[in-house]
């Protein structure tokens, strides 16, 4: 039986929920610039992907001027105090890590589901500038992530960021993109 759009079926009758449904919202967070043109296309690309599945959009903070002049640890807390900032108080945040916790792709996929399910509203990932993430950061973070011990170029970081997003995403609607 087809029911109205945002329409539930009860044991008694059709009812429409007393309250709105929400969407967990998808915040693709970074510390840096967006210059490469040929990877700036596929991140667009696999971003609006994800808006199939989760409202997802990209936040790019930009990172401090003439900061080779100034200490690693100075840089560090500046760009903490920017990306603080821009995070909500009941954001779920997602650090990226080298030291963080390392999800298989189909862990990932299990991991998406269950911050869904949870009802959280806004799930925010977030790619660190050129010296990583400062200790206020990554103790405000809900989840550190690491896709591995290496260390990636930030634009590189945010096509596989958003790629296995979307892989996520497909795996769990039961799509045809991953292949285990």
């Amino acid at each position: 039986m087809l029911l109205p759009t945002g329409y539930h079926l009860t044991l008694l009758s059709f009812c429409k929920p007393p309250y709105p449904l929400i969407k967990m919202k998808i915040i693709l967070c970074s510390v840096g610039h967006e210059d490469d043109p040929l990877l700036k296309n596929s991140i667009q690309d696999f971003t609006k992907r994800i808006g199939y599945y989760y409202p997802a959009e990209w936040k790019i903070i930009t990172p401090i001027k003439k900061k080779t002049a100034l200490p690693e640890k100075i840089v560090k807390v500046k760009e903490a105090a920017f990306v603080l900032e821009s995070i909500k108080k009941d954001d779920f945040l997602v650090a990226l890590d080298e030291k963080g916790t390392m999800l298989s792709s189909v862990k990932l996929a299990s991991w998406l589901q269950a911050r869904a399910n949870e009802s959280i509203k806004q799930l925010v990932f977030l790619i660190g500038g050129s010296y990583g993430l400062e200790e206020t950061v990554l103790r405000r973070a809900n989840f550190i992530w690491s896709f591995s011990p290496l260390t990636f170029p930030h634009q590189l970081m945010r096509l596989m960021l958003t790629e296995q997003l979307y892989r996520a995403c497909t795996i769990i609607k039961n799509e045809k993109y991953h292949h285990a």
